[in-house]
């Protein structure tokens, strides 16, 4: 019997032991929404939808309060949805306690965008599989545009790739009733494939079900992409801008040295309050902390991707402060090129991850070397693979 035949043989008695088609009869009317009996369990059988009820209702209840409030008092609904009232841009160097307050009401204005990339990169790590990889591409044309009025045209076509992408995922995890007693074609076909691969590729499966909860993260990433997008329409509005500051880009031909000709604020080196202090420290040696990190992403792990962040931390760190010295367009050619290095390093792995979590006893047979070249082992639970101390004696 060659391999071939061992293999689907394995699968069909995988088949028989995990699928619901072959387990026992399934009732339809699960499928179509039907609530499971609680069993005197009702609390815990209803706490998210009790939850949900909640939420909303302590929503709606906040928002007609303040709408009472305001039309007693005679007050206008403000331009930008804020917390403190009376506290603009003028007033972001006053102090500590007013840049909290102002960063309270305006955090996300002011850093929306980095939010939303992060939670798109917490996304691709969370997921890692052929969706994560879709997403990873979708980052590299969005910060392709590099501009922040670029990103922002394009911003509404990938908040709809977003939305869209969890709406197809959401039917993937419904799937087809499995009253019709008929299996997916990925499993009944002359080859069919793994659960590695029918995971990896989040395919429905009835032995295999897509996992449901990743749709949460997609979730999240088109929450904070829908409001990124508000923030990118409201910055465009005169009164926003009065009363939050603009968020348009430095000019990339000027140079560092004449700076404080279009700085409206005093010098902040001369420490005159703890809010100077912590800006010495945010704008004088956030430099060498982003370094520490890149060095530590370099270093955790010996493979060829890890190889350009320590060219690169070595590089930057060859110049020095130097660097920071140099004209805006050639310091955001560096960090731009460091970027779109990162970016294509989590869209490789991403890619890399479909052999180290479907295919890995192939490449301990025949591709050991690619294995130790990228350091590739699945990083996601729910896969049937060998456990690391099996790997490290195969690949030793």
């Amino acid at each position: 019997m060659d391999d071939g035949e061992v293999e689907l043989r394995g699968n069909m008695v995988e088949l028989l032991r995990r699928s619901i088609l072959y387990i026992e009869p399934v009732d339809p009317v699960y499928w179509c929404g039907a609530l499971r009996k609680c069993e005197g369990r009702i609390l815990p059988c209803l706490r998210n939808h009790l939850m949900v009820l909640g939420l909303l209702a302590f929503e709606v209840t906040v928002h007609r309060h303040q709408l009472y409030f305001r039309l007693h008092n005679d007050l206008k609904l403000p331009p930008f949805s804020i917390i403190f009232q009376g506290i603009t841009r003028q007033h972001l160097d006053h102090g500590v306690l007013p840049c909290i307050k102002y960063f309270i009401n305006f955090f996300y204005y002011r850093f929306g965008l980095e939010i939303s990339l992060i939670v798109a990169v917490n996304v691709i790590g969370q997921r890692m599989d052929f969706y994560a990889l879709l997403h990873s591409c979708a980052l590299l044309a969005v910060l392709s545009r590099r501009r922040r009025k670029a990103i922002g045209e394009v911003w509404p076509k990938y908040c709809c790739f977003t939305a869209g992408l969890m709406v197809l995922q959401y039917l993937l995890c419904i799937g087809i009733p499995p009253a019709f007693c008929v299996d997916y074609p990925w499993r009944t076909a002359a080859q069919p494939l793994t659960s590695n691969v029918i995971k990896w590729f989040y395919l429905p499966d009835f032995a295999m079900r897509p996992n449901p909860s990743f749709i949460f993260y997609d979730h999240l990433l088109l929450l904070c992409s829908s409001l990124q997008w508000q923030v990118f329409e409201e910055e465009n509005r005169a009164a926003v801008r009065l009363l939050a500051g603009d968020n348009v880009e430095i000019s990339r031909s000027l140079d560092p040295c004449s700076f404080n000709q279009f700085i409206p604020v005093d010098n902040f080196l001369h420490c005159r309050c703890y809010l100077d202090m912590v800006k010495v420290f945010v704008f004088s040696y956030f430099f060498w902390l982003v370094l520490c990190l890149i060095f530590i992403t370099g270093t955790t792990r010996i493979n060829i991707f890890c190889l350009g962040y320590l060219v690169a931390c070595f590089y930057f760190m060859l110049f020095g402060g130097s660097v920071l010295m140099q004209p805006v367009r050639y310091i955001l050619r560096l960090w731009d090129w460091l970027i779109g290095y990162t970016c294509f390093v989590i869209a490789m792995k991403n890619l890399l991850s479909l052999g180290s979590c479907a295919y890995l006893d192939s490449l301990l047979k025949n591709g050991c070397w690619l294995i130790q070249a990228f350091s590739m082992f699945c990083t996601i639970k729910g896969y049937d693979v060998r456990k690391k101390e099996t790997l490290y004696k195969i690949m030793l």
